[in-house]
Formats: C-alpha cells, structure tokens, sequence
C-alpha cells in the first residue's frame, strides 16, 4: 500500500490522483458512472467557479486568518478536470501570493494560531503548485511541521500518550488524529523536495515509528491498543478516534463501571489516510479493522457516530482514502456491496446551491463556512471524477 513516488507529471495531477500500488482489475464504467463522471465535472466547474469569484484582492479565499482554506481551495482550482494541463490560472496565483505572505519566522504558515493545520494543508497546497516557484517557502514548512512532533518524555511532562502526534501547535502537550493526519499528508507530498535538492543534515526528521504509535493509541483495537476504553464492540471495533481517552461520538456504558468511546466516521478515515501515508501494508491488521468498520458504518447522509457534524470532512476524507486504495466498492460483512462514488456523489450534486456552492446546517467544525465546506465538496467530486 505504499504510495508510489510524485514524479513524471505535473505535481499537481499526482497529488490528486494519489495512486498506490494496490492496483484493482481494470473494469469497464457503467453507463451510470459516465454520467456520474459528467455530471461531477459540471459541479466541480461550478463550485470552482464560486471559490474564485470569493476571491478576495490580496489573494485570500475564505477567512484571511485560516489560510488553509484558502489552500484547499486552491487545490479545488487546479483539480479542475476541465482546466487540463493549463498554465496557473490567475487566481491560483494571487492564492498562492496569500499563502506566501502568511509564512512566520519560525517557518510556519498561519496567522494567529492552528498554526499545524494551516501550515500543513498550505504547504499541501505548496507542493501542488505546477512550476515549483515557492520550494523554499515549502521546505521551512516542513521543518515547522516535522518540529511539531510531541516528545512529551524528553520534556519531563507526566503525560506520554500523545507522544509521536501533532496538534494544533504551541506549547501544549496535546495531539490529535485529524491535526495528525494533515501533518502525514503534507509531510507525504513534501517529500519530492527531497528528489530536487537533498535535505539539509540539520533539518528536523519526523520519528514515524512514534507517529504510528500514537495514531494506533487512538484505535478501537484490543491488539494494539491496551487502554481502559478500547471497545471489542462490533459497533467499535477497529474504529478511531478523536485522542487517545477523548471521542467526539461520546461513550458506550459497558457496565460495572466500564465506559468505552466511541468510534467515527471522519476520525476513522483521518486514521485511515495516516496509516496510508506512514506506509503500513493492506494486511497489517490496523488497515484491516479499519476498513472492517467503516464498510459495516458507511453512511452517505451523516458522519458515523455524528450525525450532521463534520459531514463534508468526512466526506472528503473518505474520498482521499478510498481513491487512495482504488476501491470502487464497499463491502459490509453481510455480504453487501455499496458504490460509495454513486452513493456520495449523487449526494453532494443533489446538495449543491444554484450558486456552485454548500453549506452544512450543522454549523460545528466551521461547516456553517460556505467557502470552505464548498472547497471540501469540491474536492470530494473531484477524486470521484479522477477515480472514474
């Protein structure tokens, strides 16, 4: 399952296509996914469309203080699948501009704070740009990213259980499975840099034994993770969540006492993508129950385990990771086959406003932001059409 080198086309193409070499038996699209290829191309160019027209004038999509929005958005620009292999549009440009004039002295690229996720998905969208003109904005980037790795032990802190993760960044000690996630990604990506020009020697290097550590310290998993709440649950089992001891789906009373946490859908795909990009193997047991559980969970109107919340992250994430492994089908333990690309990809066309955009009404986790659940559905169709 290791992702295969980003070289010999556009960076950009790779980055969106992220082919692994888990290739499936080619199998010839059903009238049902031409149209659905159609059809998500059209939404895509509307969604695109809304993303640009949000622009502001120094370049910021979204709000100017998260500039990771304005990264992802960016990214939806240049997956445009009726863009081609055009030169950088204008808008993508003045994106990156913004982006650039975000960067900090220690290397970072934020404004006020979540200072991992905005500098983890911007230097995502860094290593997307075709020309490769903002490397060296890229590379101090990775360094501030990879410096974020917890080492709580060395510190002399009590708390362990969040070593090898990565937060939001500062001076707490705290990690978690989604900021995890977009460091992985980032730090993936980041590593054709290493093709062009070799590291410096004094350049931080992330420890990935430690980061799959941590990420197998937030699995629902009896076999790799020894923690008073790890649930055998079938509802459970192999699942993720938010932190090691903290579940945003809340608890399972076990009774005598006992209280399990509950797995999610979005924290289970953002575990899923950081097994992906830490290079563990389809038949490591942790790929394996978590995929189980999120067959038996899929769901194409809520996040397992939350309902409307993070609808469009676990959406996206979904896509990412399904994409990744070149699974066109679901299968649930009783036998059942879903087209998650049919079932999520009629789901977010029907959504989309006569604008080119979306919003979620369940507003937590910022999905009540029109620019940025847009630039997230976008993104989403825009694996669906690459996968097709």
């Amino acid at each position: 399952m290791n992702p295969s080198p980003l070289i010999a086309r556009p960076l950009c193409g790779a980055l969106l296509a992220l082919a692994l070499t888990l290739p499936a038996a080619a199998q010839p699209r059903t009238q049902n996914q031409e149209s659905l290829k159609q059809e998500t191309a059209l939404a895509i160019r509307r969604g695109v469309a809304f993303l640009e027209k949000a622009q502001a004038a120094n370049g910021a999509i979204g709000d100017p203080e998260q500039p990771a929005i304005t990264g992802l958005s960016v990214l939806a620009i240049l997956g445009d699948p009726g863009r081609g292999e055009k030169d950088l549009p204008e808008t993508a440009a003045k994106a990156y501009d913004f982006i650039a004039s975000t960067a900090q002295p220690d290397g970072g690229l934020y404004v006020k704070g979540l200072a991992n996720y905005n500098t983890s998905i911007c230097l995502t969208a860094l290593m997307a740009h075709p020309a490769g003109d903002l490397r060296p904005l890229a590379r101090r980037a990775r360094a501030f990213v990879t410096g974020l790795q917890q080492d709580n032990e060395e510190k002399g802190e009590a708390d362990h259980t969040h070593d090898g993760g990565i937060g939001y960044g500062g001076s707490s000690v705290y990690s978690d499975l989604s900021n995890t996630h977009f460091a992985l990604e980032a730090l993936y990506y980041a590593q054709a840099l290493d093709a062009e020009q070799p590291p410096s020697p004094d350049e931080p290097k992330l420890n990935y034994e430690a980061a799959i550590a941590f990420v197998s310290r937030c699995q629902n998993l009896k076999a790799r993770n020894s923690s008073a709440w790890v649930s055998e649950d079938p509802a459970n089992k192999g699942g993720f969540i938010y932190e090691p001891g903290v579940s945003k789906a809340g608890e399972q009373d076990l009774g005598n006492g006992r209280k399990a946490l509950r797995s999610s859908g979005s924290i289970s795909y953002a575990g899923l993508l950081s097994l992906i990009y830490a290079r563990l193997t389809p038949d490591d047991e942790r790929v394996r129950g978590v995929l189980a559980w999120l067959q038996d969970n899929f769901s194409a109107t809520e996040n397992p385990g939350l309902g409307g919340q993070g609808l469009y992250y676990y959406y996206h994430s979904m896509a990412k990771a399904l994409t990744a492994l070149n699974m066109g089908e679901l299968k649930k333990s009783d036998g059942t086959a879903i087209d998650w690309r049919q079932e999520i990809g009629n789901r977010i066309l029907n959504s989309q406003e006569p604008a080119g955009s979306w919003t979620n009404p369940t507003a937590r986790w910022r999905e009540s932001d029109t620019i940025y659940t847009t630039a997230l559905a976008t993104l989403t169709l825009i694996h669906i059409h690459r996968s097709l």
